[in-house]
């Protein structure tokens, strides 16, 4: 009999302990999330969550949304119409330096500019001097390094690169087409896809000559590293801790996969963005360091580059370095 009672006594406590303990486990579910990202390579991963269901514990809604421009991508945060985004990584910053709770929970992205040319004697940015350049950047991150990077190559005064800004990259690639333009700085895979339209095309010899990122290793060996592109917590989730953990961890299973399974990855690609051929999505995976790494583990890189951004061009990021809470998740 003493037997039973200290049975059920035990018995009890543990159930008592399960259903406390179970809230505090139970991960928060969501109506739906919403991913969102340009068409680039910074993207990819996060097609392939969807595809594979990476979030189905915290919601049974996994949405995403492409958006074209980092202009359209600040009024889809505003209107918290996202809840995470492949984002330039200048972009989080700036928007937590103006006070919107935001974090960057990772850098994927370390090399995505390339300079493209039909110039033979064309074979690194330093051949660029007395050229004209292509430019399909005016505010963004892509046009603060370029400068920056020609500026270091201290071209003579009347040697200094003639830099012809584009509305757009489609802009831009029907520019090189057509031959009235002959070089250009484009962002992966719109690299890529250039090269494959002209082939395709039967134009005159066009090739990626050399990754802005191979330049700036050579100019700044000080500050090799460029973490150019990563993964945002839009304000509707970036208290949400474990969500956001979960985020960057299956955003990394993705990334390896995407660089390990390059042409499966391209024809996901191309099911979800149909105007993206998957031979030039292909090229463009095989030809970016797609490395996903936790914004906390590659702060000083971050720094680095925020400080370089703010002798350059301050506004880029809110004028200051952002505080060490930014860097989630």
């Amino acid at each position: 009999m003493l037997y039973k009672r200290y049975a059920t006594l035990a018995l009890s406590l543990f159930l008592g302990l399960a259903t406390a303990a179970s809230p505090a486990q139970a991960a928060k579910k969501y109506k739906s999330l919403t991913l969102a990202g340009p068409a680039a390579v910074v993207t990819y991963p996060l097609l392939h969550m969807v595809e594979t269901g990476a979030l189905a514990e915290y919601t049974d809604k996994l949405n995403f949304q492409l958006w074209q421009s980092p202009d359209q991508l600040r009024v889809l945060l505003a209107k918290k119409e996202i809840d995470f985004s492949a984002s330039p990584s200048n972009l989080p910053a700036l928007m937590a330096n103006r006070g919107a709770p935001v974090r960057l929970l990772n850098i994927s992205v370390w090399g995505i500019l390339w300079l493209v040319s039909r110039d033979p004697e064309v074979n690194t940015f330093a051949d660029l001097a007395g050229r004209e350049l292509l430019v399909p950047f005016q505010r963004d991150l892509p046009a603060a390094l370029l400068e920056a990077l020609l500026a270091k190559q201290n071209f003579p005064a009347d040697q200094q690169v003639s830099l012809r800004h584009t509305r757009d990259a489609q802009d831009a690639i029907a520019l090189m087409l057509t031959g009235q333009g002959q070089n250009a700085l484009l962002v992966e895979p719109t690299a890529s896809l250039l090269v494959w339209r002209n082939r395709q095309q039967n134009g005159a010899p066009l090739r990626k000559v050399e990754s802005l990122e191979s330049s700036w290793r050579l100019s700044f060996p000080e500050q090799a590293e460029l973490p150019q592109a990563g993964i945002m917590a839009n304000s509707t989730v970036a208290n949400d801790i474990e969500l956001s953990r979960a985020v960057e961890q299956a955003y990394a299973r993705s990334a390896t996969w995407c660089k390990e399974q390059p042409q499966a990855c391209a024809q996901l690609v191309h099911a979800h963005i149909p105007h993206l051929p998957a031979e030039a999505v292909e090229n463009a995976i095989r030809t970016t360091r797609l490395d996903s790494r936790s914004a906390s583990s590659v702060r000083p890189q971050l720094e680095a580059l925020y400080s370089l951004l703010g002798k350059h061009n301050p506004d880029a990021i809110g004028g200051r370095l952002p505080d060490a809470a930014f860097y989630g998740p």
